[in-house]
C-alpha cells in the first residue's frame, strides 16, 4: 500500500482538541501511517508560539538571567496538552531535563528543537505511534541543506508497520549536533519523510484550504488555487505570497510527489495540490503576488553596450558591498537594478561613490519607494494577449509601471511600481485575470 505523509503546521497542534482532529484526520485514511509535526502554535492572537519562547529562555539563560517566566508558559501549556489528551508520556520528567539544558547552555538550535521534540513524543503517545527522532536520521550539511544519506536512513527507520510520528523542524549537524531549519521547516521535513518512504502524496494541514490566488488582506475574496506546479508556487513564494516554505519543494519535485495543501478543521476540502505539471488550457495565470520595499539603482551612460565587462564591474561594486539583487532590467545605454531597501541600509552613499569613480557614468541615482507584483502561470509567453491584458489593466487604473521583467523562466511578469500604487495595482490586475 502506497503511503501518504501528513505533515500538521503549529495551528493544528495548538491545544488538545486540534490533535484531536489530527486522530481522526488519520483514521480517515490508513496509507497515513507517517505524521510530522510542528511545535504548537497560538491559539488566540495574544497567545505565545512556543518557538518564540524557547529562544526567549535561550537568550535569558545566556546573560544568565531568571527563565522561570517564560519557561513557565512552556511548561504549563504542554502539561496541560498532554493532561487533556490523558497520555502515558511522563512530559514533567521530559520538561525538568529540558530546563537544566538551558540553563547548562544548550545551543540555541537545540533548545528551539524541542518544541517539535516534545510536541512530537506527545502525539506519538496520543496516537499509539511509534516516535522517531529527527536527529538521528535527518543530517543537515554548513549550508543548512539535507545530506543525501538522510533519505535511506530515515527509511529503514520508517520500514515497519503502525504509525510514525517524527518532530518537524530539525536534524542534525555531520558532528552529531543538533541543527534547525529557518522558521517553518517543518515543512522541509514534512517533504523529507515524502520522499524516504516514496509517499503518492505529501499532505500538509494546516488551518486554510488550500492556497489563495492573491493576498486576502488585498483582494476581497480571492479565489482558491485548485492545482499549481512546483514551479508556480517557487515563484509566488519568491514574491511574498504566504504559502509553503520554497525549500521544501526540493525533496519532492525531484520525485515528483504531489504535495496537497489541506485544512484540519474541514478536512473533506480540496484544498491546493502542488504537481510537477498542470493543464493550462482553462487558467493560465495561477497567481498575483507581490511585496513592497524596494530602491532602483539607475545607471546610465553613452554607448555603454560596447564597454566590454560594464555590467561585470557594476555587479562586483554590489558584490563588495554584499549587496544581492532582484532584477536587472537594461537597455543599450542604461542599466536598472531593482535592490530589497534592507540590502541598501547603511550602504548607499558608498555605493553610488564607488559607482561614479569606477564606471564613470553619465548619470547614476538610487530612488526608493517601490513595490514589485508577479503575475505568475505556466505557458504565459506562448498565449497572445496575456501581456496586454496586464498592462491595460494598469493603465485604466492610472498606475505608471516604473520596471518591466518578464524572466527566462517564462512563467511570470514582474512590473515594478510606486509603493502608493500597490495595493490598487495588485487588485487590478487580479481583476483582469480571475
Amino acid at each position: 500500500m502506497k503511503a501518504v505523509v501528513c505533515k500538521f503546521g503549529g495551528s493544528s497542534v495548538a491545544d488538545a482538541e486540534r490533535i484531536r482532529n489530527i486522530r481522526s484526520v488519520v483514521q480517515l485514511d490508513p496509507r497515513r501511517r507517517f505524521v510530522v509535526v510542528s511545535a504548537p502554535g497560538k491559539r488566540s492572537k495574544t497567545d505565545k508560539k512556543m518557538t518564540d519562547l524557547l529562544y526567549l529562555c535561550h537568550e535569558l539563560a545566556g546573560q544568565e538571567l531568571d527563565i522561570d517566566e517564560p519557561f513557565h508558559l512552556i511548561r504549563e501549556r504542554y502539561l496541560e496538552i498532554a493532561g487533556d489528551l490523558e497520555v502515558g508520556l511522563d512530559v514533567e520528567k521530559l520538561l525538568g531535563a529540558l530546563n537544566k539544558e538551558i540553563r547548562a547552555g544548550a545551543s540555541p538550535d537545540f533548545v528551539a528543537s524541542r518544541g517539535e521534540y516534545l510536541c512530537a513524543r506527545i502525539v506519538a503517545d496520543f496516537l499509539q505511534g511509534q516516535f522517531v527522532e529527527a536527529a538521528d536520521h535527518i543530517t543537515i550539511d554548513g549550508q543548512g541543506l539535507v545530506m543525501e544519506g538522510s533519505y535511506k536512513k530515515l527509511a529503514a527507520a520508517l520500514s515497519g508497520e503502525g504509525i510514525y510520528v517524527i518532530p518537524g523542524f530539525y536534524g542534525a549537524s555531520p558532528e552529531g549536533e543538533v541543527r534547525t531549519f529557518s522558521r517553518g521547516g517543518s515543512d522541509i521535513t514534512g517533504a523529507i519523510t515524502a520522499r524516504a518512504v516514496g509517499a503518492v502524496v505529501y499532505e500538509n494541514w494546516t488551518d486554510v484550504s488550500g492556497f489563495l490566488m492573491s493576498d486576502p488582506n488585498i483582494v476581497v475574496n480571492p479565489k482558491p488555487m485548485r492545482t499549481v506546479t512546483y514551479r508556480e508556487i517557487r515563484e509566488l513564494a519568491y514574491m511574498g505570497a504566504n504559502v509553503f516554505h520554497e525549500d521544501a519543494i526540493f525533496p519532492v519535485s525531484r520525485e515528483r510527489i504531489p504535495i496537497n495543501i489541506r485544512n484540519t478543521h474541514y478536512p473533506k476540502d480540496p484544498g491546493t495540490v502542488i504537481v510537477d505539471q498542470r493543464d493550462t488550457k482553462d487558467r493560465v495565470v495561477v497567481g498575483i503576488a507581490g511585496k513592497t520595499g524596494f530602491s532602483i539603482i539607475f545607471v546610465e551612460k553613452l554607448l555603454m553596450n560596447r564597454q566590454v565587462g560594464f555590467g561585470r564591474r557594476l555587479f562586483s561594486i554590489l558584490e563588495t558591498h554584499g549587496i544581492s539583487f532582484e532584477h536587472a532590467p537594461s537597455g543599450i545605454d542604461t542599466m536598472s537594478i531593482v535592490v530589497a531597501d534592507s540590502q541598501l541600509k547603511g550602504k548607499k552613499e558608498r555605493v553610488l561613490e564607488d559607482i561614479k569613480r569606477q564606471l564613470e557614468p553619465d548619470r547614476v541615482d538610487i530612488s526608493s519607494g517601490f513595490a514589485l507584483i508577479a503575475t505568475v502561470g505556466e505557458g504565459m509567453a506562448y498565449r497572445p494577449g496575456i501581456a496586454a491584458r496586464l498592462f491595460a489593466a494598469l493603465a485604466n487604473a492610472g498606475i505608471n509601471i516604473r520596471v518591466i521583467d518578464q524572466g527566462s523562466s517564462e512563467i511570470n511578469i514582474i512590473v515594478g511600481v510606486e509603493t502608493a500604487d500597490f495595493e490598487n495595482a495588485v487588485k487590478a490586475i487580479y481583476q483582469a485575470f480571475c
